[in-house]
């Protein structure tokens, strides 16, 4: 499917993607720093260990919870409203769930075992979209700044 673009924005580059990936990433390390603390009252105030699979899938579900719901409530996690960037999907509607849970998928794998190759696939993409946007008919749009009033 050829994505639809919106008037009045153009398709999101991979430095402006990186960007905003970089802005949401510190909100996401302190959010994770928050989640971690929250369990010391059920590990009797002690560390969780290292590899610990249940706290891995608790991470992984808020970190999946902090983009879904941007992403499902706007298209734009605080990263990309910064960077006036927002995700829709290939027909310029808004996102599904079902799509949000794709999205973070797609995103890990073209994230961690390609060292990040998945998001420089949209530098080759005709339609500049990375491996999760196409895994989730998405993409990443550019919208324009607001005009200001005098």
């Amino acid at each position: 499917m050829t994505p639809l673009i919106p008037p009045n924005t153009t398709r999101c580059g991979l430095l402006r993607r990186l960007a905003a990936i970089t802005y949401d990433g510190m909100l996401l390390i302190a959010l994770l720093f928050i989640a971690a603390a929250s369990t010391l009252p059920f590990t009797g105030g002690e560390a969780v260990k290292p590899h610990t699979p249940w706290f891995t899938l608790y991470l992984l579900g808020i970190s999946y919870l902090f983009f879904a719901w941007f992403w499902a409530h706007g298209g734009q996690t605080l990263g990309m409203r910064a960077w006036r960037i927002q995700v829709i999907g290939l027909d310029a509607t808004a996102l599904t769930g079902w799509q949000t849970l794709i999205r973070f998928l797609g995103a890990l794998l073209s994230w961690l075992p390609f060292l990040g190759f998945g998001y420089l696939w949209s530098l080759f993409d005709r339609n500049g979209l990375a491996w999760h946007d196409r895994l989730s008919a998405t993409q990443l749009v550019v919208i324009p700044k607001p005009e200001r009033r005098s």
